[in-house]
């Protein structure tokens, strides 16, 4: 089967910085992709070339069987959708949710004009958000439940890629608990594509089918997530793990832990 993403030769430089260094991936359709490594390890600036929020120096991108030009269509900025560490980043406060979530159906040609009110409050319910929010603004809510809300924003287009990028790591523990049992849920629900970005490799545990570990740039190892916890392949993963004595016992949990082995 084709995979959903391709990324072959991927290059980006700033003056004579190189952010990333000729990165090849793949990301197989219907599973989740962990992506770890040290702060500057070129993680966020992989993210926001596949969501065509940086134009590569080098490289291809394919989504399914289409290439990504560096100016996209309309469609295929649809397609790949991004979820940030701070959920401010894609929720205007001067808008309601109710604007904020029409606005991408209607821009997108999602639904009818009539039909929003109802996939809006569709959009909430599955991310466990009261429909009475709808007229309420960003400030009005916690952080979780603003991450929540940035979710339904990012799925109400129903794209082909979902990317989140530090997506718990501002939240606390319990709240993050809470958000992976969506993401776990959501992805099951709707069969999701994701490419999920952190540091906290028990948050990749818990979420990711297959990890990637990158560092100075580079793609250095690309894995099961079970074989990656059991028997990495390289030093620099065995030395990311060394430092977390302790891995989830259940894929759904972020929290439960027992001795790796």
């Amino acid at each position: 089967m084709e995979p959903a993403l391709q990324l072959k030769n991927i290059t980006v430089q700033y003056g004579g910085f190189t952010a990333l260094d000729h990165v090849d991936l793949n990301i197989e359709r219907h599973t989740t992709l962990g992506l770890v490594g040290e702060s500057g390890s070129g993680k966020s600036t992989l993210a926001r070339v596949i969501a065509g929020l940086i134009a590569p120096d080098e490289g291809e991108i394919g989504l399914g069987s289409q290439p990504l030009k560096k100016k996209r269509s309309r469609e295929q900025h649809k397609n790949v959708q991004m979820i940030f560490q701070n959920p401010d980043a894609s929720l205007n406060p001067k808008h309601s949710i109710r604007q904020i979530l029409s606005e991408a159906l209607l821009f997108h040609r999602i639904v009818e004009r009539r039909q929003v009110e109802q996939r809006c409050k569709e959009l909430l319910e599955r991310v466990h958000i009261e429909e009475g929010a709808l007229d309420r603004y960003p400030y009005e809510f916690s952080g979780g439940q603003r991450q929540r809300i940035a979710i339904a924003r990012a799925l109400s287009v129903e794209p082909s890629l979902l990317i989140a990028d530090e997506p718990t790591s501002a939240l606390d523990v319990s709240v993050q608990r809470s958000v992976l049992e969506l993401f776990h849920t959501l992805k099951e629900e709707l069969n999701l594509t994701m490419l999920f970005i952190s540091h906290d490799l028990g948050v990749i545990h818990a979420i990711s089918d297959n990890v990637a570990v990158m560092r100075q740039g580079r793609v250095i190892e690309v894995n099961s997530k079970s074989k990656f916890f059991v028997r990495p392949e390289t030093d620099y993963s065995r030395e990311l793990l060394s430092a977390v004595p302790r891995i989830p016992t259940s894929s759904r949990s972020g929290g439960s832990y027992e001795q790796r082995i």
